[in-house]
């Protein structure tokens, strides 16, 4: 089994209810890595029976740090429409909520399509590029192949302070795994604090609340296989103890997968 798959198992438990159980191939600072708690918050709608459509949508609110160890997820369909439909999930563990989650799924037709965002043009190919392994110490970050072409980690302690936060690289699961909405979820929360890569130097985080937008179907993903994505990700602002990060993923074809954009709390 993919690593990624073991971390994001779940057993149904009854009527709406699934128990998993975090996973240290994802080991974060504190807890797991938010990446694999949004994938396995998506992963209770996946799963469910009552489930229709494929995402388009996932907020991810983290109420709490989560501890290593089991937890319970309660997955509702609270609406089911014509073409879409809305769900809520809760992650506990013990008494105490961790996280709370919403989606949206959706059936999609064909219609009238054209894109307007850009994916980088020029891009150096990423078996041109160094593997990054400078936030190695993380246990997640080594189920990431990332080969970035700007705004990685420093590489020392004494660099400069930057002027943007723009990060510019490729990146896949390691070790490599097919695309699917689980690993998309995860992937898209895999870009590095946005205050890390301007300051140059780490501070005590934590994500508060995480949207995806999902923009690939089946066949997108299908087309993409394993090969690496393209990540882009920047902040607005930092102010007051908070900063907003946005990311795009793109497939090497240079199609939109996915969108994304959070909040997250910061301490000097």
């Amino acid at each position: 089994m993919h690593p990624l798959d073991a971390a994001i198992a779940l057993t149904p438990d009854g009527d709406d209810r699934f128990r998993g159980a975090t996973s240290p191939a994802y080991a974060n600072m504190v807890g797991p890595f938010g990446g694999t708690t949004g994938a396995v918050m998506l992963n209770a709608a996946l799963l469910h029976p009552a489930r229709i459509g494929d995402p388009i949508a996932l907020t991810v609110n983290f109420a709490a740090a989560l501890a290593d160890g089991a937890f319970e997820i309660e997955s509702r369909a609270v609406r089911t429409n014509r073409s879409t439909q809305h769900w809520t999930m809760q992650l506990t563990q013990g008494d105490a909520v961790a996280a709370t989650a919403t989606a949206v799924f959706a059936i999609r037709r064909a219609t009238w399509s054209a894109p307007e965002a850009t994916a980088p043009a020029d891009l150096p190919p990423p078996q041109s590029l160094p593997r990054d392994t400078v936030a190695h110490r993380l246990a997640w970050t080594n189920r990431y192949d990332m080969r970035f072409v700007k705004g990685g980690l420093p590489a020392a302690p004494d660099e400069p302070e930057r002027e943007d936060s723009t990060s510019v690289l490729w990146v896949r699961d390691d070790p490599p795994r097919p695309l699917d909405f689980a690993s998309l979820a995860a992937i898209s929360d895999s870009f590095f604090p946005r205050i890390y890569v301007r300051r140059r130097r780490t501070t005590p985080i934590g994500t508060v609340t995480l949207t995806t937008y999902f923009h690939a179907d089946d066949a997108v993903l299908a087309a993409q296989g394993d090969r690496p994505v393209i990540g882009v990700a920047r902040a607005q602002t930092f102010r007051n103890g908070y900063f907003d990060q946005s990311a795009e993923l793109w497939s090497d074809a240079r199609q939109l997968l996915v969108s994304t954009h959070q909040m997250v709390y910061f301490r000097e």
